[in-house]
């Protein structure tokens, strides 16, 4: 129960500073960054020397190039058969390919399946959800905003990112079967545990709720994309096609129904796709998620197992 008030109360925490002018401009930015550069790469590096290496860890990293393959196809066709800009197309694709495993998903999972439930979500963040952002995320958005990228570029950006470098650390050490001394992996523990109040601070301080009438269409078929059809064709493969019912697909499951990555949309604004929508899909899909994700959770606990 206190993982759901501390859920909450740093998602209002963020909202609230919003609108406290001491509060620069760039504080989401520098929540953002420690995240990244500190909190996650901690987290990676205490939670996966703990892992045991088998073939199980596929379906886990699968989900989010599922999620994003998935995506592509559904747009690019949309995309032609209504003809749709590159600009919109690539949006779409971007923001409802990729979902927000991390910032939100983590404090979610905590909250619903305790720091167990983290071991699988870190195998379906790193070398799923933040792996496919860097690589066929920026490869789509080069293509649909017409700019030229290089592949030096793609693979500097990869292995420049700092929780996929922590991650292929601790990948080694579950090849080699060796973890850190007890002191140090306790510290990677304390600092992985700062992840879900600023992550939820984080993206409390960027829920942005413009409207833009134009885009509720666009915004309507992303969001029931990501947040309804993604979640139950997971659903289906998982429990009905391979017929797993453990813990690692409950969390496969809630993270494949988790709302738009701030990330993405990050990049889909930075490469001129749709900024208004991209800032919708995260700015309305992080509430709604909420809801959907409730509803979910119901249906995987107490319905279909």
């Amino acid at each position: 129960m206190s993982s759901i008030i501390l859920l909450f109360l740093c998602l209002f925490i963020g909202i609230v500073i919003q609108r406290i002018n001491n509060f620069p401009k760039n504080t989401a930015i520098v929540l953002n960054q420690y995240i990244l550069y500190v909190a996650l790469p901690a987290m990676a590096l205490y939670y996966l020397p703990k892992i045991k290496l088998s073939w199980e860890l596929l379906l886990p990293a699968s989900i989010a190039w599922i999620t994003f393959g998935l995506s592509f196809l559904l747009f690019s066709y949309l995309g032609k058969v209504n003809n749709w800009s590159k600009k919109l197309t690539g949006c779409l694709i971007i923001t409802s390919g990729l979902g927000n495993t991390s910032f939100v998903g983590i404090p979610v999972v905590q909250a619903l399946y305790g720091d167990e439930g983290l071991n699988t979500l870190i195998i379906i963040d790193l070398p799923g959800t933040f792996v496919a952002l860097s690589t066929v995320g920026v490869l789509v958005a080069t293509i649909y905003s017409n700019q030229k990228g290089t592949n030096d570029s793609i693979v500097k950006k990869i292995f420049s990112f700092p929780p996929l470098l922590a991650f292929l650390v601790g990948l080694l050490m579950v090849i080699f079967q060796i973890d850190f001394p007890e002191a140090l992996s306790d510290t990677f523990k304390q600092l992985s545990a700062t992840v879900s109040p600023i992550a939820l601070i984080s993206v409390g301080y960027q829920l942005k709720f413009k409207t833009y009438g134009r885009h509720f269409k666009f915004l309507f078929l992303g969001l029931t994309y990501q947040l309804i059809i993604v979640p139950l064709i997971i659903l289906g493969l998982f429990y009905f096609v391979l017929g797993k019912t453990d813990l690692a697909t409950k969390v496969c499951i809630i993270e494949a129904a988790m709302a738009p990555m701030i990330t993405g949309a990050i990049l889909a604004s930075n490469y001129g796709l749709k900024p208004e929508l991209s800032n919708m899909m995260v700015g309305y899909g992080i509430p709604i998620s909420f809801i959907t994700l409730a509803g979910w959770y119901f249906l995987i606990e107490y319905v279909v197992v």
